[in-house]
């Protein structure tokens, strides 16, 4: 769900579609509720810990410098682990430099959202490595 909520923030189209597209498989083919995450995650229907996970998110991508103490006292408080405050930067980071590394390359994105969905499901089947378990997403 972060690098899906990242990634349109970087203005990156391939990223956006195809984690959008995994992050609906993982949500049973949910993509209503991926949409009201993108849109407005402070109101999506998500449990407070994923909330305060996202708020850290939104922060790292603007500049790591803006997340606050209050911010990782805040998800702590909503339950969230250091490893998952931990992870949401380390995700929210990587996906900066991979939004700009994927659209620096001008790389080639479809443009059928059939193309998305197919990788989508095969990624949350499958991993992000052919024939590894599919990581269990933070709810």
């Amino acid at each position: 769900m972060i690098a899906t909520f990242v990634s349109p923030r970087n203005d990156c189209c391939f990223c956006q579609t195809s984690h959008r597209a995994v992050a609906a498989h993982y949500l049973d083919g949910n993509y209503d509720l991926v949409e009201s995450i993108r849109a407005d995650y402070r109101n999506a229907p998500v449990s407070s810990r994923l909330n305060a996970l996202l708020t850290i998110a939104t922060k790292v991508q603007e500049s790591g410098k803006s997340v606050r103490q209050e911010d990782i006292a805040r998800a702590r408080c909503d339950g969230a682990t250091d490893l998952e405050i931990h992870d949401t930067v380390l995700i929210a980071a990587a996906f900066c430099m991979f939004n700009r590394y994927v659209d620096g390359l001008a790389t080639f994105t479809p443009t059928d959202p059939k193309l998305h969905d197919e990788m989508g499901a095969g990624m949350a089947k499958q991993g992000y490595t052919a024939g590894g378990p599919a990581p269990v997403p933070a709810t």
